[in-house]
Order: C-alpha cells, then structure tokens, then sequence
C-alpha cells in the first residue's frame, strides 16, 4: 500500500541511523543549552523593558523553543502577528526576528504612546512606529546582556525594520520557505491585561554560530575582530560573513575626537585646559506649546502631545546647543541613548 512506502526524508534518516519515528537531530544538547541562555535573555529583557514602559507588574515565562521550517511557523498562527527584524551589528549581521501577537504589539503601542494598554481596533502607522520603539528598546537591553556574555563582544542592533505580516509572511523574508529556524516563545503578561507571547527567532545556521560563540566565550576564547560594515538594507536577513576591517579611521568631527590631538610630550591645546569642565547633557523627547489655562488644567494622568512621532530621533544636547541625535534605549535598569548622528559643528 503506498502508505507503507518510506519517504525520501525517512529514507535519509535511516542511511544516517536515526529513527523514522521521530526528527533527525538538529542540534547538539551543548548548543541548546547555550541557546536557552540566549531565550532567557530575551525574556529577562522584556519584562525589565515592558515593566519601565508601562509602570506595571510584568510576567514573562519561556516557552520550549522549537526547530522548524518558516512554513511550520508560520501555521502556529491563526491570525497575522507584528513582525519586528534587525541584525546583530558586531556579530556577522546575523538576523533577528521577534515575531509578537498582534493584540501585544498593540498594547505596547499603546503604553509608549502614553495610554493604558487599550487595543485600538483600526491601528495606524503610528501606533506600528511606536511598537516597534518598544521592541527595539528590549534588543538592544537583550544585545547588551549578550555582549557580557559574549566575553564583550560589542553588539548593536542595526538594519531595525518592522511590519505588520501579510498572507505569506515569513519571519526571515529573504530566507526560503522551507529554511529551517529556532523559535522560541515567551508569554508576556502585563498587570491586569491579556497574556501575549513574543517569539525570539534566528535561522537554525545562524544558531548554532552564536551558541558557539557563547562556548568559545566560556573557554575565554576572545572573539575576532568585527569589520563594520553596514552593506544590507532594512531588515537584512541574509547571514554571511563579512569583509576584514582595514586599519580604524577616527572619522568623527573634531570636537568629539580624544583630547590632545593624539601627540606626546607637546603644549597642551585649547581644549586641554577646559577638558575637565563638567557640561550638562540634556535629552529632548519632543516638544509642545500650550496656553496657561492649559497648563493650570493639568492633573496626575494627563497626557501632553509632543511635536515628534513615536520612533522619530530624540535630540542629544550639551548646556542647550544641539550636538547629536540619537535613539532612546534600555540599559539594565536604566534609560539610554544611543547616538545615530552628530550634528556638524
């Protein structure tokens, strides 16, 4: 009966000696156990970040991950999710992939944009910019934990894109349908709301890489040197390796480059003598002009609308002259800036 015929798959698994009646291993129980560090991480780090966003309890619990095909994946959901990618800038621009339930990317949207977790029923690009602000605030709280872990091994999320999936979305676009990854959820639960999950995904080849750099970091194995090219577009999911870096070139403006001008045993410059001076180092999220009636109105819950949209750059500034913009972060506990652009002097 042709139901009885061996498939090509468990042909295979028979020639390598594994078992027709279940999967071929696919990954080392060393490698799993370090890829566990890596979820946990992840889920360490959202519950920090979405605690700080919306000043409520959090909860969040790791799944199992899993091993499958985008296909299989993307079967697991019954309605379309919020896909959020970067790369790991530092690490061979491997991919990223969080892919969120719709009903939680929404209420994120809606505490980064100083609401209540409400679940709006026609969301609009804002309310997507500001979801994506808040998942980009948990990779880089999670690269930063990575980093130590990593022997320090400086990590930057970069090639930040985000989208709501269509009909055939996958969580790697630029990967084959059939592309195995490692997926692994975290449910999310907010004080008083509807538990979401967030799943943490990289392609199975890109996994295995960085739990064998976690080992060799456990070994005290340091890291190779990174080249810093930025050469894949807005959501870069294709790994690879990467150029070697030519000798370091300090390109910044002169005001920013070591004090000193880098020579020895020379008179001190004009910046030598005011080097010590503190400055005062002002953060502006955005701005807005109101009447006094307005202001006199205000009460504890009142909320201000700013000049920015959610996701715009804030702007770095240094006893009130704009120097640099930058894009806000989560730092353990703390709140960060990560500065994307310097402001020519």
């Amino acid at each position: 009966m042709p139901d009885d015929l061996l498939s090509p798959d468990e042909i295979n698994a028979l020639l390598a000696g594994g078992d027709i009646g279940g999967d071929v291993e696919e990954i080392s129980s060393a490698d799993a156990e370090q890829l566990a560090k890596v979820a946990d991480t992840f889920a360490n780090s959202e519950n920090s970040v979405i605690n700080m966003l919306t000043g409520k309890n959090v909860t969040t619990k790791t799944g199992s991950p899993e091993i499958l095909s985008q296909t299989d994946f993307t079967g697991k959901f019954s309605e379309i999710p919020f896909l959020f990618s970067s790369t790991f800038g530092g690490m061979d621009d491997m991919p990223l992939a969080l892919v969120v339930d719709q009903q939680g990317a929404l209420m994120l949207a809606d505490f980064m944009m100083g609401g209540t977790g409400t679940v709006v029923p026609d969301p609009n690009d804002m309310h997507w910019n500001a979801a994506q602000e808040g998942l980009s605030q948990v990779v880089g709280s999670a690269f930063t934990s990575l980093s130590a872990m990593l022997a320090g091994r400086r990590l930057m999320p970069e090639n930040t894109t985000s989208a709501l999936g269509e009909d055939n979305w996958r969580a790697f676009s630029l990967e084959p349908a059939e592309k195995k990854i490692w997926a692994c959820p975290v449910s999310v639960t907010i004080e008083g709301l509807q538990p979401f999950n967030i799943w943490t995904c990289l392609t199975l080849d890109n996994a295995i890489n960085i739990a064998g750099y976690m080992r060799d970091a456990l070994e005290g194995k340091k890291p190779e040197p990174q080249a810093n090219n930025n050469s894949m577009g807005g959501g870069g999911f294709m790994g690879g390796g990467r150029p070697n870096a030519g000798p370091a070139v300090d390109v910044r403006p002169a005001a920013f480059q070591p004090l000193g001008g880098g020579s020895s045993g020379g008179a001190p410059s004009p910046i030598d003598l005011i080097a010590d001076i503190p400055v005062r180092v002002t953060v502006e999220l955005g701005k807005a002009r109101k009447s006094v009636s307005e202001i006199l109105a205000l009460n504890a819950g009142a909320v201000i609308e700013l000049d920015k949209m959610a996701g715009e750059p804030v702007d770095i500034l240094v006893n009130g002259k704009l120097i640099a913009h930058g894009e806000v972060v989560v730092i353990d506990e703390n709140f960060g800036v990560r500065i994307t652009d310097i402001i020519p002097s």
